[in-house]
């Protein structure tokens, strides 16, 4: 059985969406793949974000990506509910976006339970996730040597958004600055 999930997952990889490569409208391949430096991962971010219809879960490490909150806030002046779970380390970030996502009616809290929150991931809509080592930041983008995965798959969000909620359990709610 393993040797098939193996197999599976090389098969949606082989199909996924390199950069560059693109896609009609009606084939959409169930897991993109992204790399940075300079690979797209912020461009599939936001391009995800803006496609939100209902709700958008958020868990960051580190997110000082203006172009990242930016899209959040988009997306949140069209109604959609949007909800971000930070390290503790953001609270006192200089330049962490958990203030301007606050002041934007965006519900953010702090998860101090943990040594370190280090989740980066996105669920969207209860249908997508994004993940990988990925954070929300601009060096992330233009610096490191990170990856994400763009997965589409309601049962790989059901377990994210199971994840979520633990973590939104004892999260304590941040106050702005």
């Amino acid at each position: 059985m393993k040797g098939l999930s193996v197999f599976f997952f090389c098969l949606c990889l082989a199909f996924s969406n390199a950069p560059g490569q693109s896609y009609t409208k009606d084939v959409v391949p169930a897991i993109s793949v992204f790399f940075s430096p300079d690979g797209g991962c912020t461009d599939a971010i936001v391009k995800n974000l803006g496609q939100a219809k209902s709700n958008v879960l958020v868990q960051a490490y580190s997110f000082t990506s203006a172009q990242i909150a930016e899209a959040l806030v988009k997306v949140r002046r069209r109604g959609i509910h949007i909800e971000v779970i930070l390290d503790k380390s953001q609270k006192s970030e200089k330049y962490s976006s958990a203030d301007f996502l606050a002041h934007a009616g965006i519900k953010v809290t702090i998860d101090s339970e943990h040594r370190i929150a280090h989740d980066k991931v996105m669920i969207i809509d209860g249908s997508v996730v994004i993940t990988g080592s990925f954070n929300f930041t601009k060096s992330a983008e233009k610096s490191n040597a990170e990856n994400l995965l763009v997965i589409r798959s309601r049962e790989v969000a059901r377990k994210y958004t199971e994840n979520w909620k633990k973590h939104a359990l004892h999260s304590e709610e941040y106050k702005a600055k």
